[in-house]
């Protein structure tokens, strides 16, 4: 078993591009099954920001790769979509 303390030191990475997207802050529940839906990580925007803004993303569950030591590797919302669209292209075929 895995605690939220030891999820938020671990690193959110998409697994396709390398990019770092932050770390987790928080984590939605679904109240009726009691498993976690999503985790809210929190992401840092330093584009030319006086002030670097902090802002959530939203990483359902279903995005989520593997949880190692230090990284959380997840797919990218857009690869993710692209891959579902070529498993149903193949489908119905």
């Amino acid at each position: 078993m895995i605690t939220l303390s030891e999820l938020q030191i671990k690193e959110v990475v998409i697994l396709e591009t390398g990019r770092r997207v932050g770390f987790i802050q928080d984590f939605e529940i679904d109240e009726k099954s009691g498993r976690i839906t999503a985790f809210v990580v929190a992401t840092r925007q330093i584009r030319g920001n006086l002030f670097n803004r902090i802002s959530e993303t939203i990483v359902p569950w279903e995005q989520i790769v593997t949880i190692g030591d230090d990284f959380i590797l997840i797919h990218d919302e857009v690869s993710q979509t692209s891959m579902e669209k070529k498993e149903k292209s193949k489908e119905k075929e």
